[in-house]
């Protein structure tokens, strides 16, 4: 007889358990190292939490990030499970350390779960590892972030690994100053995100705009690789890419190495404002991780403070670790819906 389990989760044996615990204990021995403290939350949060974090996708309707269950408590209020963590922090700095000096340092491993299409093979319980930096401004709190990130993923011994930075004002930012019409500018933001660049090109089709405008459109979000990218575009996004390269000198050379500069690239989330990154490895056909800043997260649960994080999926992780043994490129997990709430997003 085969007892069924829900579909987008997985029991996890005894061997494979054992790998997983080597990978966490590393990670968390990193975190640790660096200052940050493990914190955990509940796995229930109210559901007027996540709607005063505006924890929306940018019009990818439920994927993703949004809530797998729903239920109510005793009193009639509606409880989800969590879909990320870096909501739930953002409460606890607010409630808990409502007068303590930034900058915050927080380091977490739990699960999450996420509302999926289960004919797609995605998961709705994931395991993430990451950090949350709490009051350090950019440049120097993205680049601090970036450094832990490519500590943890030495230190569990990925090799082939890089890390795409973008910058979530960008697209929007040109968007404004080309003179999209607004209500256009979600649908492009959406195509944009799914990398679905055949959309993004119809899309910009039927909007009336100059050809000029239409291929910055269409092209800049297509620039991808080392600093030149970005002197390539000063003109196109100066802030934004200003931003990018205010980063990148603040990083150490074996850090820097990693990077690649992805003026397309933008996270599934609506609260990241400003650098956004995402981990990529040759042996796993998904983002590994990922994350970026939320400056304006912190003011809507009462205390305003700069803030960055990123998440790694651990299952991810471990895929990408064994398809490097194998000294192949893999594909699992190639279909895997990742969560910075993350990539897995987070």
């Amino acid at each position: 007889m085969i007892h069924p389990i829900p579909s987008g989760t997985r029991d996890v044996l005894p061997d494979e358990t054992r790998e997983v615990r080597a990978i966490t204990d590393a990670l968390r021995s990193v975190f640790e190292r660096h200052g940050y403290g493990e914190v955990y939350t509940p796995a229930l949060e109210y559901e007027s939490v996540l709607a005063r974090a505006g924890h929306t996708a940018l019009g990818l309707g439920s994927a993703g990030t949004q809530p797998a269950y729903r239920v109510f408590d005793e009193s009639g209020a509606v409880l989800v499970l969590r879909s990320d963590m870096t909501v739930p922090i953002a409460r606890v700095v607010a409630t808990r350390y409502p007068t303590s000096e930034p900058p915050l340092r927080f380091c977490y491993l739990a699960h999450c779960y996420r509302g999926v299409r289960p004919q797609r093979g995605q998961p709705r319980e994931l395991l993430q590892a990451g950090i949350e930096l709490i009051g350090a401004p950019a440049p120097r709190g993205t680049a601090e972030a970036l450094s832990v990130l490519c500590a943890a993923l030495d230190a569990v011994g990925l090799e082939g690994y890089r890390i795409g930075l973008g910058d979530a004002s960008l697209f929007p930012t040109l968007m404004a100053n080309l003179d999209v019409p607004e209500p256009a500018r979600p649908r492009l933001l959406a195509a944009l995100a799914q990398r679905d660049f055949v959309a993004l090109e119809q899309d910009l089709a039927a909007l009336d705009l100059s050809a000029h405008a239409r291929r910055l459109l269409l092209e800049v979000p297509q620039r991808r690789g080392g600093p030149d990218v970005l002197e390539a575009s000063a003109s196109a996004a100066a802030d934004a890419t200003a931003n990018m390269r205010d980063v990148h000198q603040l990083l150490e050379p074996h850090v820097a190495e990693r990077v690649i500069f992805d003026l397309g690239l933008v996270r599934n989330i609506g609260y990241y404002t400003g650098a956004v990154f995402e981990v990529y490895d040759p042996a796993l056909g998904a983002p590994i991780g990922g994350g970026g800043r939320y400056d304006e997260l912190l003011g809507r649960f009462g205390r305003s403070l700069p803030a960055v994080g990123f998440a790694l999926g651990v299952e991810r992780l471990h895929i990408a670790l064994a398809g490097e043994e194998r000294g192949m490129p893999g594909s699992d997990g190639a279909a895997v819906e990742h969560g910075h709430a993350g990539a897995p997003d987070r």
